[in-house]
């Protein structure tokens, strides 16, 4: 059965990714296409196996159907094709990949018109003619068209930095593609300035190293070696896609998503001005977010995880910012959606314009705003583990360990909030078949301990 997780469609090769039903799910959106009246499409894709073919299958569809479709002139991240929709004239866009999961997997993401993550109600109508689709239409046969983003996308995300700013200091960076289609972006970005970027991983390898192309600790040792090898400023990776971002500061130490997510925010409103509006987070990000609004007299709302409902938010409300746990952030005013070039360049222009190395800038916030320390483990989906997340919902415990249970939320699977603002959140993930457990407490120790008894929890 074909159906659209958190972000997009996600199977593994040859198994459910086929051509046949990539394009069951092209004639699917192409329908919902023509209902609502949109007419001219982009299709990108990245460096996962297969990723151009699959495309020009999407393509041939669209083109039967009379949409005017374009493909990426070559590969493409995520967030180019978000721009191609925003900023290029398109109605909608098409992105080929499975993003952070690993090799063996493919993926279709759609963007709407608006430049994001299709809505989960334009996502049930394509599921809709998904389930009610008899045959496949005959497809006539249609040479490729083609369009260049990447030029206008990166003179674009140059426009929304002070470029004069990184000419004013040296800095000695590190980029890790991890062998995905942000290869060479960055360099690109910032090919005028006193920065000095060193690619690693930064070409097209369709295993990934034999390791999901997700920014996280585990798959970083490559680029935290780099760093401490060069005694680099930063290092900074992206994942497969280019629309998440992993950090290293100057000491060779993993800098966590939900620190990111804080730096970012402090630097929008602090930097560069713009707090007219409320906050987005997922219900997996850290309590410092809601710490830092409340001190700034911003209103913050907390959604599900996935990026598709954020931008639910985006169409009803004004947004300054949006983000979540697992290293994907929406500058809004540039676009409804994550992008971690952007991400990357927002964080290379606040260390200038502080003048400290980044672990001294998070050593402050912890001053600031109070110690966080996070910690997210995932576990294979075993049936009685969902079960007893089900259980949990229902009968929710008072105590966890030795800690009180302030408040229960629901809003994807379970989490609990203790008095100190800790908490831990236990759920399915949506784009892999995983349990996901996440906790963030003010010291190591009480999220180790947390972490303990949310494993006692599950068994």
């Amino acid at each position: 059965m074909i159906k659209f997780g958190t972000d997009g469609w996600r199977a593994i090769i040859a198994d459910e990714f086929t051509f046949e039903n990539v394009k069951k799910v092209a004639v699917a959106h192409a329908k919902v296409l023509m209902e609502q009246n949109k007419k001219r499409v982009i299709i990108g894709y990245d460096y996962r196996f297969m990723s151009e073919y699959f495309a020009i299958e999407v393509y041939k569809v669209f083109r039967n159907f009379g949409l005017d479709a374009y493909l990426t002139q070559s590969f493409s991240t995520t967030p180019m094709v978000s721009f191609a929709v925003k900023y290029m004239g398109f109605d909608n866009g098409v992105m080929i990949t499975a993003s952070h999961n690993p090799p063996h997997y493919n993926g279709y993401k759609i963007k709407d018109s608006f430049g994001g993550a299709a809505t989960p109600d334009f996502i049930g109508k394509v599921e809709n003619h998904i389930n009610t689709l008899q045959s496949l239409p005959s497809l006539e046969n249609y040479a490729p068209q083609y369009v260049s983003v990447e030029e206008e996308y990166i003179k674009k995300v140059r426009e929304m930095v002070n470029i004069e700013i990184l000419k004013e200091r040296e800095l000695k960076i590190v980029h890790d593609a991890m062998y995905g289609t942000s290869s060479g972006l960055l360099s690109k970005a910032l090919y005028d300035t006193k920065c000095q970027v060193f690619q690693i991983r930064s070409y097209r390898d369709t295993l990934f190293g034999n390791h999901a192309p997700e920014p996280v600790e585990k798959n970083l040792k490559p680029l935290i070696e780099k760093v401490n090898s060069l005694s680099a400023d930063i290092g900074i990776a992206n994942d497969g896609d280019g629309d998440r971002i992993a950090l290293i500061d100057e000491k060779g130490n993993f800098v966590n998503a939900q620190l990111i997510y804080v730096l970012l925010l402090l630097h929008l409103i602090k930097h560069k001005g713009i707090r007219d509006g409320i906050v987005v987070k997922t219900v997996s990000t850290t309590y410092l977010a809601d710490r830092i609004c409340k001190s700034e007299s911003i209103p913050i709302k907390e959604v599900a995880v996935g990026f598709k409902n954020i931008n639910e938010v985006l169409l009803k409300e004004k947004v300054i910012f949006g983000g979540e746990e697992s290293g994907g952030y929406g500058i809004v005013h540039f676009l409804p959606e994550r992008d971690g070039l952007l991400s990357a360049l927002y964080i290379i222009e606040m260390i200038n314009l502080l003048g400290k190395p980044l672990s001294e800038v998070i050593q402050d916030i912890f001053k600031t705003y109070g110690e966080a320390h996070f910690k997210r483990v995932d576990l294979h989906a075993q049936e009685d583990k969902k079960r007893k997340i089900k259980e949990l919902i229902q009968n929710p415990p008072e105590r966890i360990g030795s800690f009180k249970v302030d408040k229960v939320i629901t809003l994807d699977g379970i989490k609990l909030v203790f008095p100190n603002d800790g908490w831990l959140l236990l759920r399915p993930s949506g784009t892999e078949p995983l349990v996901r457990i996440y906790t963030e407490m003010p010291s190591q120790k009480e999220t180790d301990e947390i972490l303990e008894s949310a494993f006692k929890l599950l068994e």
